[in-house]
């Protein structure tokens, strides 16, 4: 087919600027009625969090390509100073608009169910008493006051760290004015609850705490002015791995330096006073543009304080237990069932505790000989780490713990140590990839005498705490070939040896690229040929410029793409002579929808694959990570119809793509009339009261006629294999 005449600029969104699309969608929920309130104001908090990564990294890695001089235009076209000047435009609209919600949106909300976070000019007596009490017994002995003058230099402040600055002048005349600069405890809540009536429920924040008591810390000085700020840093680590004697000190070593990344943001209070904000401006290297004025509290992620805080369940959403999969008492339960099934589980809808007790059950079965796993991120408290230390003690266990997890890497190093005190051998992956793959596998002795290995294959982390709300897949088999390839992962991972194929595994950075793109030239290769041409993707972004280029042909060619991106996209789709043939959709809900699946049409041989990688580079090429195949067509079927027939039905939470860039809601338009069920249809809240058992499959709308198309394979035969 002769390659379509549009230009390679217009094919493709910029990333940074389809991720600032994603933190917006994520606003929309903070600013819907429909949402409960406590949860809005999640959101909200939701939304800062994700902009303080974005800053520290993404942001900062853009001024980096800036400040070195790099004119190499992105799949976009444009070149990283554009970028850095449109992004940082959007980044201040969105900040404005953040603010406006918590202000306009949230605050009277709030008041109105009698939740109220209050200044010091608004405390009744009995508060201001207790404040002051608070102040003297709890936050006083932190606090350190820094005055900057010839004797003393500005203090480093930590990145992101909650700062007071100060305008003083000693009560002396002719004395000159100085700046005073106070770091707020972070040991202390950010948000001070207030004794108050039963009927209402107050806080002040910690900042107004240090602020109304502030003269005490600077006897002798006149405060002439005050602002709360804060600093983002570069929190970008640099490895130099081939030459480091310890990965694990080398990652150390370099989150010390994180610390003390240059500053590429300031937020501060927008009544701050302009001589603050040039002194902070300038020591801290700033430009105009990297300074954030802010019409409300420093730091919106404060706010999950005030949700988790807050005991009024009735503005949250409603409490669900997950479904629990039903076995007999026992570690050895769990491998019985397993022997006689495949398990596909859909967090958190599907209890994670499976999971933790499938780790558990090997820690104490004595019949269990070895245990090797990966950890990417887990939990602080990790009930799943505490089984393996115990294991440790009885049987082998290796596991292979990712050190560069972004943001995790201090509570990674902690894990890896625990384990290697405990006697677990503990690898950190191939050098120079992430190893990012959800992989778990048990050598187990059978009654016969046989060695019997069981497998957990999942889509998300090893983390029972965010498996409460990111949706997420799980399998454990005894599949012969399955377990066998996982194995052959490990010795990939612990003695980089390498195989010809992992088959019926696809392995980043071997071979999971050049298979992805396989799979999609057949399907297109079916379509010229005159046969049904069908792809379903699920995943969080989709940034790489070679398998979009794959779509692309496959879409010419008369392929149908029916894609759920959660975040960034750089596809473009729906363009006449391109794209027309892809559909891309975002879910954003009470859930985060982390779960990837791919299904390719075959010619009528429908094919499933699950696993741990999104569409991306950094996926493909820079990490070790593991797509598997779903053969069983009990759990093919099972996923057809529990997870992607809802998803495709859901018109109330998700977002259509537009070829322009814009998001649309579904309910909220007519453009997609076809795609519309008649009712309002939230596949999240349908999938909580289906596992729940309030609801079955017959409430689900009529899946769309792409879907009907893909059958799941239907021989029992095909599952042994």
């Amino acid at each position: 087919m002769a390659r379509t005449s549009i230009p390679d600029c217009q094919r493709f969104f910029n990333r940074h600027l389809s991720w600032m699309q994603f933190n917006q969608r994520v606003l929309e929920e903070a600013r819907d009625p429909g949402n409960p309130l406590l949860e809005r104001v999640k959101f909200l908090g939701i939304t800062a969090s994700n902009l303080d990564e974005f800053v520290e990294v993404r942001l900062a890695g853009l001024m980096q390509q800036v400040e070195h001089g790099n004119r190499e235009p992105s799949a976009d076209g444009r070149i990283p100073e554009q970028v850095l000047v449109e992004l940082t435009s959007k980044i201040h609209d969105f900040v404005d608009e953040q603010y406006e919600c918590w202000r306009d949106d949230l605050v009277p909300a709030l008041d109105a169910e009698s939740v109220r976070v209050l200044r010091r000019s608004d405390l009744r007596p009995e508060a201001r008493e207790y404040i002051e009490n608070f102040y003297a017994k709890t936050v006083e002995p932190l606090l350190t006051p820094v005055t900057v003058d010839p004797a003393h230099p500005f203090p480093h402040v930590l990145n992101k760290a909650l700062c007071l600055a100060f305008l003083l002048q000693r009560k002396r005349r002719g004395s000159q004015v100085c700046l005073g600069v106070v770091t707020v405890p972070r040991a202390l809540p950010r948000l001070v609850r207030l004794p108050s009536s039963k009927d209402s429920v107050e806080y002040v924040f910690l900042h107004d705490v240090v602020h109304a008591f502030a003269e005490r810390l600077y006897h002798g000085y006149e405060i002439l002015s005050a602002a709360a700020f804060r600093v983002t840093r570069n929190s970008n680590l640099y490895l130099e791995e081939e030459e480091s004697r310890s990965i694990l000190e080398s990652v150390d070593m370099q989150l010390h330096r994180r610390r003390k990344g240059s500053a590429v943001r300031l937020e501060i209070e927008a009544g701050a006073n302009q001589e603050i904000v040039d002194r902070l401006e300038a020591n801290f290297r700033l430009s105009p543009g990297q300074v954030y004025r802010v019409n409300g509290p420093i730091n919106l992620s404060r706010l999950f304080h005030l949700y988790e805080q807050t005991p009024r369940p009735d503005l949250k959403y409603r409490a669900f237990a997950p479904r629990e999969l039903n076995l007999k008492p026992g570690y050895s339960s769990l491998f019985e069932e397993v022997r006689k099934r495949n398990i596909l589980l859909h967090h958190p809808y599907d209890s994670y505790a499976t999971v933790v007790r499938f780790i558990e059950s090997a820690a104490q079965d004595p019949n269990v000989l070895s245990i090797k796993q990966t950890l990417y991120r887990t939990s602080e408290n990790s009930p799943i780490v505490r089984a393996l230390i115990e294991a440790a003690a009885k049987k082998e266990v290796a596991v292979v713990v990712e050190l560069k997890a972004r943001f995790d890497e201090a509570s990674n190093i902690r894990w890896a140590r625990n384990l290697q005190d405990a006697g677990v051998q503990v690898f950190h992956g191939v050098v120079g990839l992430k190893t990012h793959c959800k992989l778990a596998l048990v050598a187990r002795r059978e009654a016969d005498g046989q060695i019997r290995r069981y497998a957990h294959l999942g889509t998300g982390n090893y983390n029972p705490s965010t498996a409460r709300f990111y949706t997420d897949l799980s399998l454990l088999t005894t599949d012969t070939r399955l377990t066998s390839a996982v194995h052959h992962v490990f010795n990939y991972l612990t003695a980089h040896s390498e195989r010809a194929g992992y088959a019926p595994l696809f392995v980043a950075p071997l071979n999971l690229g050049k298979n992805f793109l396989s799979l999609i030239d057949r399907e297109t290769a079916h379509a010229k040929a005159g046969r049904p041409g069908f792809i379903f993707a699920k995943f969080n972004s989709l940034l790489d410029e070679k398998i979009i280029q794959a779509l692309y042909r496959a879409s010419r060619a008369g392929v149908k793409i029916e894609l759920i991106v959660r975040g960034a996209c750089t596809l473009r789709p729906g363009v006449r002579g391109l794209s027309s043939n892809i559909r891309v959709r975002s879910v954003i809900g009470r859930f985060l929808e982390h779960s990837r699946i791919f299904i390719f049409g075959n010619g009528g041989d429908t094919e499933v694959f699950l696993g741990s990688a999104d569409w991306m580079r950094r996926n493909i090429y820079e990490r070790v990570e593991v797509i598997f195949r779903l053969k069983d067509p009990v759990l093919c079927n099972q996923l057809f119809n529990e997870v992607i027939g809802p998803y495709l039905a859901d018109n109330l939470k998700t977002r259509m793509l537009l070829p322009d860039g814009e998001y649309v809601r579904l309910h909220e338009t007519r453009r997609f009339a076809g795609l519309r069920n008649g009712h309002r249809f939230n596949a999240q809240e349908f999938l909580i009261e289906f596992a729940e058992g309030r609801l079955n499959l017959d409430s689900v709308p009529p899946a769309p006629a792409f879907l009907s198309r893909l059958r799941p394979p239907h021989s029992a035969a095909e599952s042994s294999e």
